[in-house]
């Protein structure tokens, strides 16, 4: 539970973070938004397929960064974070 708690409490400060600092910086904010994940990964370790599910879009991810489509990266990576809270009951 007190897990949960600073797991929560770490990411909404990462999205408040994100939004000062990475305001008009879509790489800054690929980064941020997959080093939320990688965060989230720590409560999804009873779920195998969020899990799958997380890794996968974190490939993803990476390959649209590396080819230059911050924006995309952005994109599938806020998808994936509303979706991880969705499924793990986190509304941070």
């Amino acid at each position: 539970m007190k897990r949960s708690v600073l797991l929560g409490l770490f990411v909404t400060a990462s999205l408040m973070a994100s939004s000062s600092f990475a305001a008009g910086e879509p790489a800054t904010q690929c980064d941020l938004n997959l080093q939320t994940i990688n965060n989230m990964k720590g409560q999804l370790a009873s779920k195998p397929e969020l899990s799958q599910m997380a890794e996968a879009s974190v490939s993803k991810a990476q390959e649209l960064k590396d080819q230059g489509k911050t924006e995309d990266c952005v994109a599938e990576t806020q998808r994936t974070i509303l979706d991880l809270r969705k499924s793990t009951g986190t509304n941070n």
